[in-house]
């Protein structure tokens, strides 16, 4: 039994038919817009494991769409949903940032010209501001705050 019936007002329907007849959206768009006119239960009402073969993906992601159909509309559906955080949380927080344009600023080493973006790494593990970071890391963070 469907808790979440899709029912596609008609401008709805057409949008999503030239979506998938033109071909110039993204993939996963192309995919639900297919899923949707589908299970759109104003047309042909397919069940959910008859879409899932004929498209190749899986009924739970069937299900889902329908869900997010329901609940937030059309254009939820046909966007990615947004991270609600990180999935690995930042290294640098705003006092170890400060910490590494200090040593930026600073005097380089005795022998060298200028700071490497190894070298920063090396030091910020050495003066124990971090257990480890990747030079790649310090870069991307220098490139923020510039």
């Amino acid at each position: 039994m469907k808790t979440y019936i899709v029912r596609l007002e008609p401008e709805e329907r057409e949008r999503l038919r030239k979506m998938v007849s033109v071909g110039r959206a993204a993939a996963f768009k192309v995919r639900r817009a297919n899923i949707l006119l589908q299970s759109d239960g104003n047309g042909p009402g397919w069940i959910d494991t008859r879409i899932a073969e004929g498209l190749g993906v899986s009924v739970r992601s069937i299900e889902s769409l329908r869900q997010r159909f329901v609940e937030a509309g059309l254009e939820a559906c046909l966007a990615r949903k947004k991270q609600t955080r990180p999935s690995i949380p930042p290294k640098f927080d705003g006092e170890k940032e400060a910490r590494l344009v200090q040593l930026c600023c600073s005097a380089p080493p005795p022998g060298r010209n200028r700071w490497s973006l190894r070298l920063l790494a090396d030091r910020l593990v050495e003066l124990e501001v971090f257990d480890s970071v990747s030079y790649e890391t310090v870069r991307q963070t220098l490139k923020k705050t510039n």
